[in-house]
């Protein structure tokens, strides 16, 4: 049960909230218990309660300098050449969201590392029930009950148009993902990976007609982020040249989107810092009839090249490889080597959870997937290959009872993702990285306004709406 008063108190005399604003005077008192509490009613909790926990962790989080940021700067850094030497981890949170997250702030702080990304696709928002102003107070509540400091890179990933919708009503599909963009940035992700490659037209003869959908399409989303973003920040924006899962990607292909997309950029609207490529991959692996994953031919001489051209050529930060987090382990430490600018990690942290998870939840899990995700089911399927490739839909429907789970599975859980996110950490070399991030990523303090009808007894109205300080 929770209420605006118990929320105010949850760490006493240590946060107090007055003209709608929040003082911390001992801030380690954040990093408590009670910081469960807070968010888990911005969570699950309803109404203003909700809004109230999630704009306190919020302006807590400015407080003390947990701030969401955008890894632009950084990423332009390294397209100049003045930094290299390591891949940035993006990290798909789709369940126990603040477990997991707790994990990597953890981790970070342990190494001292500063250039990681939490994210979360158009598709899994869906899916996992987690909007971004939801996901936004999870990942800053995480990195508060660490007593990590420090910018915090929340990124949008695959904000995809897809093609099917496109083909029959191209307007609507588009306003979609632009409506996303909206609330994303509104949230917090200051971090957005525009994903039109879904648009290649790969019939067409010359590489720019099979290109053209895919920039023209992602410019126009673009200008939709530059217009949403709050003043003093600018989002870090990635475009794709090919689809995850489909051919490999080319040079040829790169220089056609990108000179494709800088001609049809207007001249004072920043581009993008970061491009995805397609090397091998495939979201989720591919999975065999046993439930296991088929071997990745991973092509890095192709992923290395591609890096390069996009630094060299477009000032990019370089490439940026989806699919990877069920690549073995002998294929991390290939990425810094190969200059790779950041890698997507999703799947395995979900494989991870659903392994532990007790008997009789999974037995329940998959006796809803068998009803509510039987479309899915290719008439080739194994139970292991449904199971395993569509077990992610139940993730929102369970959200609460995964939340819920046993303590003592929680910390054999927590303990097998810390030890993960080190591995991870360590082979992509993002250890020492804080003080590169924090020389080129400077995010300004940004209030929000106490939600309406939001005042406690013990706090007094806002003063004034100001977004941006």
């Amino acid at each position: 049960m929770f209420d605006l008063d118990s929320l105010n108190g949850l760490f006493g005399d240590a946060v107090t909230v007055a003209d709608g604003r929040v003082t911390v005077t001992r801030p380690d008192a954040i990093a408590g218990p009670p910081m469960d509490q807070l968010v888990r009613a911005a969570v699950f909790a309803d109404g203003v309660e909700r809004e109230y926990a999630r704009w306190l962790i919020w302006e807590i989080g400015q407080a003390v300098g947990v701030q969401p940021a955008s890894i632009h700067e950084l990423y332009v850094a390294r397209g100049r050449g003045e930094i290299g030497g390591f891949t940035v981890p993006a990290i798909n949170l789709r369940v126990v969201t603040y477990d997991a997250a707790r994990s990597i702030f953890r981790t970070a702080n342990a190494i001292d590392a500063g250039s990681f990304i939490i994210e979360i696709a158009r598709s899994e928002i869906a899916y996992t029930g987690q909007r971004p102003h939801e996901y936004v107070a999870v990942v800053l509540a995480a990195a508060l009950r660490e007593g990590f400091r420090g910018p915090v890179f929340i990124q949008g990933d695959h904000f995809q148009v897809n093609h099917k919708k496109y083909a029959v009503d191209p307007t609507t599909e588009v306003d979609a993902v632009k409506s996303l963009v909206r609330e994303a940035v509104g949230a917090g992700f200051y971090n957005i990976d525009v994903d039109t490659s879904t648009l290649v037209d790969l019939a067409k003869k010359s590489h720019a007609e099979q290109q053209r959908l895919n920039y023209e399409v992602g410019v126009d989303i673009l200008k939709e982020v530059r217009t949403a973003e709050p003043r003093g920040v600018t989002i870090s924006v990635g475009g794709e040249i090919g689809e995850v899962g489909t051919q490999n990607s080319t040079v040829e292909e790169l220089r056609a989107f990108m000179d494709g997309f800088l001609a049809t950029l207007p001249a004072d609207v920043a581009g993008l810092s970061k491009i995805s490529v397609q090397s091998g991959t495939s979201h989720g692996g591919v999975v065999l009839e046993d439930g296991s994953i088929a071997d990745v031919k991973l092509d890095l001489a192709t992923l290395e090249l591609l890096s390069r051209v996009a630094r060299d050529e477009y000032g990019l930060a370089g490439a940026v490889q989806h699919g990877a987090s069920t690549l073995p382990e002998d294929a991390f430490h290939n990425f810094p080597k190969r200059e790779t600018a950041e890698i997507h990690l999703a799947t395995n942290f979900q494989n991870m959870l659903f392994d532990r998870i007790p008997d009789a939840l999974r037995a329940e899990i998959y006796a809803w997937i068998r009803e509510n995700a039987k479309d899915e089911r290719k008439p080739t399927d194994t139970d292991e290959q449904f199971f395993y490739k569509s077990r992610k839909k139940a993730l929102g429907p369970f959200k609460r009872q995964l939340w819920e789970m046993p303590a003592d599975v929680m910390q054999t859980v927590a303990k097998l993702y810390d030890e993960k996110f080190r591995f991870l950490f360590d082979q992509l070399a993002i250890r020492n990285t804080r003080e590169i991030v924090a020389r080129y990523v400077k995010p300004p303090v940004l209030h929000r306004p106490m939600p309406a009808d939001a005042t406690p007894v013990h706090a007094a109205a806002p003063d004034d709406a100001d977004l941006s300080d």
